[in-house]
């Protein structure tokens, strides 16, 4: 499919706010990226609120992609619940460099108190409700919310370590505990 100039824009956006930071990431530095001129970059995007307002609503985007994959993939709710913790795995080269895309852009956002960090906590939001689902489908309805706030927060911490140590043996042994945890959870209900 031919991407429109407005979607290229995005897609290079949402890299350089990954890799450089939104802050730190110029109207320029998008504008060469997809070899445009500032005029028809401004044509699309008035301001670098608007660029960060779509890549927000890209990023929402393929993240429901992902999450209905999954789901799509498999039916049973800890296969799924583990497939949100091998994200750390399959990305774990560009966290290694960049840290996770949710929570750099959270943190740079939140230390900016810029106005747009209620829309970019949506994404984690996406994460919290969907592993709610799946801990609910496995039993636990009562302490779903807790039980997800425990996944996608070891899940950032583990992120965030891989980050500064990027240590291999590191992340293994945390995705081996987080499974560990989840297989024991599900044995104290069954």
């Amino acid at each position: 499919m031919n991407r429109s100039k407005r979607d290229k824009i995005v897609e290079a956006a949402d890299l350089l706010f990954y890799q450089k930071g939104y802050e730190f990431t110029s109207f320029a530095d998008i504008a060469s990226s997809v070899s445009i001129s500032r005029g028809n970059f401004y044509y699309h995007f008035k301001t670098k609120d608007d660029i960060l307002t779509a890549v927000i609503n890209r990023r929402l985007v393929m993240t429901e992609d992902m999450l209905n994959g999954w789901d799509i993939k498999s039916q049973n709710p800890k296969e799924r619940i583990m497939s949100f913790v091998h994200i750390l795995i399959s990305n774990k080269s560009k966290i290694e460099r960049y840290g996770c895309p949710v929570g750099t852009l959270t943190t740079e956002l939140s230390k900016l108190r810029h106005p747009a960090l209620e829309d970019a906590t949506r994404l984690f939001s996406l994460f919290k409700t969907w592993l709610m689902q799946q801990f609910v489908a496995l039993g636990f309805e009562e302490h779903s919310e807790p039980m997800a706030m425990h996944i996608l927060g070891r899940s950032q911490g583990v992120a965030t370590l891989l980050n500064a140590f990027k240590d291999d043996d590191f992340l293994q042994n945390e995705i081996s505990q987080m499974q560990d945890w989840l297989e024991d959870q599900i044995e104290k209900i069954q």
